[in-house]
């Protein structure tokens, strides 16, 4: 399965037509447009801005988003542009005569109303051409067709942060196998350290040896100590994370939510990683873990 990013944009538009009373005849009544754009958030949240024309749409246009999105802040917007609203379109001469009836009716109560203009009558003949206009042939295959074209914006960005992830993945694994070898080494070190001090603090004069009783506990602090200091496991932990993490990337789907959560512990063991450091390498690479971590979470959070 592929993966999707919850950012993507979508546009397409369909000329609509209008027929002429009396006749077979479809003459060009604008153009319907339907765009689409998305981008992250926790939860699916749908919003609309539709024309009063096609208001009654929204309840099914809901349902076609629901069940193909799962998570993404989603606008819908549509546009009718009308054409008759841009030339000069004939009024039909039935228009006309109710025009009339009307005009005569609100000025035999109202005498000093203001008679129509001729702008008046053309802008009202455009407006019933549209309004005439059955926008259900044309808007749910239009939306469908700007749902896929949206689909597949999502997909090609979620394979462009594939890639990324992917290629961070490899990064922090070589920045493990790096620290792997540092590991035994330090942790001898650091107990050598330990008994070194040990002995200076408890030191007796005229060469007098520690006592067996205070040689023991020395040794018991500096394992003590040393196994403190062993990143071992957070070594391991890390690359369990990173297997999954590249499982689910290649298994592609709803995986969003579950990459946020292995972020969150891959940051919890390099910060671990970092806090129990006792050489400037292992900091350094706790450091450069960190920086590759926190690229890898503003990514994932764009993730479906």
């Amino acid at each position: 399965m592929a993966v999707y990013s919850m950012t993507g944009y979508a546009s397409v538009q369909e000329s609509t037509g209008t027929t002429t009373p009396g006749t077979d005849a479809k003459t060009p009544a604008g153009q319907l447009g339907l765009e689409i754009r998305s981008v992250n958030s926790r939860f699916l949240d749908l919003s609309f801005r539709l024309p009063e024309d096609l208001r009654q749409f929204e309840p099914t246009l809901r349902d076609l988003l629901v069940g193909r999105l799962k998570r993404g802040k989603v606008e819908v917007r549509a546009s009718i542009e009308n054409h008759a609203a841009s030339g000069v379109s004939d009024p039909s001469a039935r228009l006309l005569q109710r025009l009339n009836a009307v005009q005569d009716s609100v000025k035999a109560w109202l005498p000093t109303a203001a008679p129509l203009s001729v702008a008046d009558v053309i802008r009202i003949s455009a407006a019933e051409q549209t309004g005439q206009h059955d926008w259900s042939s044309l808007v749910m295959p239009l939306a469908g067709k700007a749902l896929q074209a949206l689909l597949a914006a999502r997909q090609r960005e979620g394979a462009r942060l594939s890639t990324m992830l992917l290629d961070h993945i490899t990064q922090l694994r070589a920045l493990a196998q790096q620290a792997v070898p540092l590991i035994p080494q330090l942790v001898e070190q650091n107990r050598q350290r330990f008994l070194t001090r040990w002995k200076e603090a408890m030191a007796l004069t005229d060469g007098a040896t520690l006592p067996e009783a205070a040689q023991d506990r020395a040794l018991t602090e500096a394992t003590a100590f040393a196994i403190r200091i062993d990143v071992a496991e957070e070594i391991t932990r890390l690359s369990s994370h990173l297997d999954e993490l590249e499982r689910l990337i290649t298994k592609g789907g709803e995986i969003g939510k579950r990459l946020d959560f292995l972020i969150q512990e891959l940051h919890r063991e390099a910060n671990t990683l970092g806090s129990k450091s006792a050489a400037l390498e292992l900091t350094h690479i706790s450091v450069d873990m960190k920086v590759l971590i926190e690229q890898m979470r503003e990514q994932v959070q764009n993730i479906e």
